[in-house]
């Protein structure tokens, strides 16, 4: 992948708008009423998988009204290019004990389903009172594993995204939708 050299090259990478602020907004405060009613006052432990879902978490942890605490995770199989490697590190690890909460996962993307579906693996042997996946974006056409979030906010087609948390090379972080990534100019 070619470095950005400029504020122009930055730009022309964006390839299109798929999901809107104001859409992203409407859906995670749908979210957000789904997750007061599935715990109905019960507290929660919201947890981040680091990088890309610090944004959603962010607007989501706002939109519920159950008391709730986060945690993070961090999780890596993009190594700087637009394709997982396969392999799934946990770089950081929860620091909570997690036995005596209700814990909701918050992930930006479901692509292959290895990342998550390891996640999930790792937090039920520490046998939490409840574990639900929240997604903002499900990619089911790329999926490698049968893994299905509990709640999904948007579906989308087999593209590169970037924006709202979701990155290409540490950039696009900032974007406050959701757009495709111009892999063919990056080249």
């Amino acid at each position: 992948m070619k470095k950005i050299a400029s504020f122009e090259d930055y730009k022309s990478r964006i390839k299109r708008v798929l999901i809107t602020k104001e859409e992203i907004d409407a859906a995670i405060l749908e979210a957000g009423k789904e997750i007061d009613k599935l715990y109905d006052g019960r507290p929660i432990l919201l947890v981040s998988v680091l990088k890309g879902a610090f944004v959603f978490m962010a607007d989501l942890c706002r939109a519920v009204s159950v008391p709730c605490e986060i945690g993070f995770m961090c999780a890596k199989s993009y190594y700087e290019g637009t394709t997982s490697t396969g392999v799934v590190n946990i770089t950081m690890d929860l620091d909570h004990d997690i036995k005596d909460y209700h814990v909701v996962i918050v992930e930006d993307i479901i692509d292959t389903g290895r990342t998550l579906s390891d996640i999930v693996k790792l937090l039920k042997s520490r046998n939490p009172l409840s574990l639900h996946v929240v997604t903002l974006l499900d990619k089911p056409d790329r999926r490698l594993v049968d893994f299905k979030a509990d709640l999904s906010l948007f579906t989308i087609p087999d593209h590169f995204v970037i924006g709202y948390g979701l990155d290409c090379g540490e950039h696009y972080r900032n974007l406050p939708y959701i757009a495709e990534y111009d892999a063919a100019i990056a080249e």
